[in-house]
């Protein structure tokens, strides 16, 4: 019998797709304490795979991670987008490429 750890946040259906496939996976559900820590730790791993293969999947995966991270702390994935539309209005976006290179003081 081969058996690989993982120790990591996955997507609710992975134990399903696992168990589907023939194998046997062990799992548990996390507290709230532990889910917001390991959340963190997931949205770290999908950056790190984003830079490695900058790929649109890739992309996709930070997002869900991003959503998942703030419903965990409460807010509603309309909130984080009213935030983002509101700072994206004041502020910009980044669309124009500006790359700021120094700021000088009179």
């Amino acid at each position: 019998m081969n058996c690989k750890e993982y120790h990591k946040l996955v997507r609710d259906r992975i134990p399903e797709i696992i168990a589907e496939s023939g194998k046997s996976c062990t799992t548990e559900i996390l507290t709230d304490a532990e889910y917001l820590k390991m959340i963190d730790s997931k949205l770290d791993e999908e950056l790190a795979e984003y830079h490695k293969d900058q790929n649109i999947e890739e992309l996709a995966d930070l997002i869900e991670v991003i959503y998942a991270a703030a419903k965990a702390r409460g807010y509603t994935v309309e909130q984080l987008e009213n935030v983002r539309a509101e700072k994206a209005a004041k502020r910009g976006a980044f669309e124009k490429k500006i790359l700021l290179k120094e700021v000088i003081e009179n």
